[in-house]
């Protein structure tokens, strides 16, 4: 048996932001933005939390689905912005949802935890030991944006999305998931810092920091060299593909992987322009558009690809 993504959900923030709206609050301009990134607008959460959008988003895509909560065997939660420590996103979607049969658990992979979600359960299935499972990245990212840096915090929004994940005999054909720790100062965000009666540190809190150089480099020589080795595994060429579903980090990053990979651009479907970069929930909201939109043909050829802090990345081809 293999997994089968049976069903998609997403949800956004109400608040829509715009490039314009922000060089209102900082030194940046609609122009700067768009020229360099490709984003427009983004959508930031204001009563909105981690776990309410993926609430949302988990029941779009049970829905879809056909599926009831209470069916699940597993939920796997990808975010690097939970509303809490502990307990996990999973557990609160498993107490929302009334998924009283499923593991739960959070998987942090920064922008590849979707993908590093779809490979585990894919894993799961494969073993015997799960048929229907709930994969989800949901991130509130604005919480962790330092808003005086613009080269940071224009690039990234709020959201969540969502797929149902189920056993068959067709779906899934390969997953990978690889890390390089040695780079992954490129992007970090450090935690509380160690406070205790011998310890003693600042309560201030830090926000993202990155090296859109050398994470712009890092995706542009992994991304298509990747989905080349997925393709091959399996013998599909690119010709073959009728989507590639990439993470939405920056148009030039996904202009590049297309040329590398010599496919048009229409075969690379965006929502990098309305939403920014959602890190985690990137490639399943995108996954959500496409399927809700009806692009989605049965028998098509799927390429999936996240990447993100850690360094980490990870890819998947599948039959829809």
């Amino acid at each position: 048996m293999t997994g089968r993504i049976c069903g998609t959900g997403s949800a956004l923030p109400h608040f829509r932001v715009t490039n314009d709206d922000l060089s209102k609050i900082m030194d940046t301009s609609d122009e700067w933005i768009r020229s360099r990134t490709g984003i427009e607008t983004r959508y930031l959460a204001t009563e909105e939390t981690t776990t309410s959008l993926a609430v949302e988003a988990s029941r779009k895509a049970l829905e879809n689905a056909g599926v009831d909560a209470a069916e699940l065997d597993v939920i796997i939660a990808a975010t690097v912005t939970p509303d809490k420590l502990f307990p996990t996103l999973s557990c609160e979607l498993q107490s929302e949802l009334g998924a009283v049969n499923a593991t739960a658990f959070d998987i942090s992979a920064g922008c590849s935890g979707f993908l590093f979600a779809l490979n585990t359960v894919q894993a799961y299935i494969e073993s015997g030991c799960c048929r229907k499972a709930l994969i989800l990245g949901a991130e509130v990212l604005s919480k962790i944006m330092d808003w005086g840096d613009r080269s940071t915090c224009v690039l990234f929004g709020d959201g969540a999305g969502a797929a149902v994940i189920c056993a068959d005999e067709t779906g899934i054909l390969k997953c990978v998931q690889r890390s390089d720790g040695a780079k992954g100062m490129a992007l970090h965000c450090y935690n509380r810092p160690v406070n205790n009666p011998y310890k003693k540190n600042p309560a201030d809190l830090d926000y993202t920091h990155m090296n859109g150089q050398e994470v712009y480099k890092f995706a542009v020589r992994t991304v298509p060299k990747t989905i080349s080795e997925i393709l091959a595994a399996v013998d599909v060429t690119p010709d073959e593909v009728s989507y590639f579903i990439l993470h939405q980090a920056n148009i030039r990053i996904i202009e590049s992987v297309a040329k590398r990979l010599h496919q048009p651009m229409e075969k690379f479907p965006l929502n990098l322009t309305e939403c920014g970069n959602i890190s985690a929930a990137s490639v399943p909201t995108l996954l959500d558009k496409v399927n809700r939109r009806g692009l989605l043909k049965k028998g098509d050829k799927i390429v999936l690809a996240g990447f993100g802090a850690g360094l980490t990345w990870g890819a998947a081809v599948l039959t829809w």
